[in-house]
């Protein structure tokens, strides 16, 4: 069932001689639950996707539709609400507030809403992301990846229907990557979530149920695998 679409998607910066184009007419559909890994060089253009995808880079011209709705067509106070409660985005950089602890960066997006916590789903997270004896550490307390687990919890909290993550293994070593990777993984499987990661590792890629690469603004490549465990 065809969850994400895009059409005909342009982004344009600057203007005149100082024009650049990161997107170029980009359209493809991505289906509920799938796992993609979109690759591709530095200024390739994927992680200008990524975030046009998430509601924070305006395009320039074309259309993005999420579950049927035009991401766009939206005023800026709906626009705002959608990235809240729809989208889960990861960065490379965790992001964290330096002087809330781990549930009150994990709840932050709930509380911002002005909603209740689910205590269950905060509690069930907790325990997949084994934060459960971190609860009240602050983020100069924990490790990279402990830190990188807090911002996939916050991500999460609001049990978005699509999972955005910009090179979320970028900044750390090579366990704590294939930690985070798993857990991403368990997150698409176990909540039904669309997942998309823009990667530089080949690795990640392969994991992927799909693999688009983007090169100069415009998709090159677009390949299903053979869905792995």
């Amino acid at each position: 069932m065809e969850f994400l679409k895009i059409a005909d998607l342009y982004k344009v910066y600057g203007e005149d001689e100082s024009q650049i184009t990161a997107l170029a007419g980009v359209s493809l559909s991505i289906e509920k639950g799938e796992f993609t890994a979109v690759i591709g060089s530095s200024g390739s253009g994927k992680s200008t996707l990524l975030h046009a995808i998430a509601g924070v880079d305006v395009p320039t011209g074309g259309k993005i539709y999420l579950n049927g709705q035009d991401v766009y067509a939206q005023s800026n106070e709906k626009l705002a609400i959608f990235r809240r409660r729809q989208v889960g985005l990861i960065y490379q950089f965790h992001n964290l507030i330096p002087t809330l602890n781990v549930v009150e960066n994990i709840t932050l997006p709930v509380l911002m809403d002005k909603r209740k916590v689910n205590k269950q789903r905060l509690n069930d997270l907790l325990e997949l992301l084994g934060l459960e004896e971190r609860q009240t550490h602050l983020p100069n307390q924990l490790s990279g990846g402990q830190q990188q687990r807090v911002a996939i919890g916050r991500a999460l909290m609001n049990a978005p229907q699509v999972m955005l993550a910009d090179e979320p293994t970028g900044s750390l070593d090579s366990q704590n990557g294939h930690e985070i990777v798993k857990l991403l993984k368990q997150s698409n499987r176990e909540y039904g979530q669309t997942l998309i990661i823009v990667t530089h590792d080949n690795n990640i890629a392969l994991q992927a149920d799909r693999i688009i690469r983007i090169s100069d603004g415009k998709i090159t490549r677009d390949e299903r695998q053979v869905q792995r465990s």
